[in-house]
């Protein structure tokens, strides 16, 4: 069970998406896959600050989270977030809130993070990631 990050449901939409992760995801089923409600809001954002916003948030919606399962950020993430957020900014590494909510949402659900942002989410050790726009290990 995985939790796909705003880096790559944005990749999945591009013209021409990275063949890594298409391969990846054609592998895994729609079941399988989550994201968090704030990814959407990212998503969201994204495309409300380009000229054509319309057409790419239904783009976004149609192509991608009308197929997957979105995690709402409720009081158990949030007070995940806020024990990530407290053991970061002690070891001297924070991440982003952003971040932060979302790896709390995939720890609640016991859901592995796809990003490609791994630098920042292997900073929390309870939290496995995996970048799929890489090759798979052989």
């Amino acid at each position: 069970m995985f939790l796909l990050d705003t880096n790559i449901i944005s990749e999945l939409i591009k013209k021409q998406p990275n063949p890594y992760l298409l391969e990846r995801m054609e592998d895994v089923p729609d079941a399988s896959l989550h994201t968090a409600s704030v990814c959407a809001m990212e998503l969201r954002f994204g495309a409300l600050r380009v000229t054509n916003s319309d057409a790419l948030w239904n783009k976004i919606q149609k192509r991608i989270l009308s197929r997957i399962q979105i995690l709402h950020f409720g009081y158990q993430e949030a007070m995940k977030a806020a024990e990530l957020l407290a053991a970061l900014y002690a070891s001297g590494r924070p991440i982003g809130i952003e971040d932060t909510m979302i790896a709390s949402t995939a720890i609640s659900n016991g859901l592995i993070v796809v990003t490609a942002n791994t630098e920042h989410f292997s900073r929390i050790p309870a939290l496995p990631s995996e970048n799929w726009l890489l090759p798979e290990p052989a």
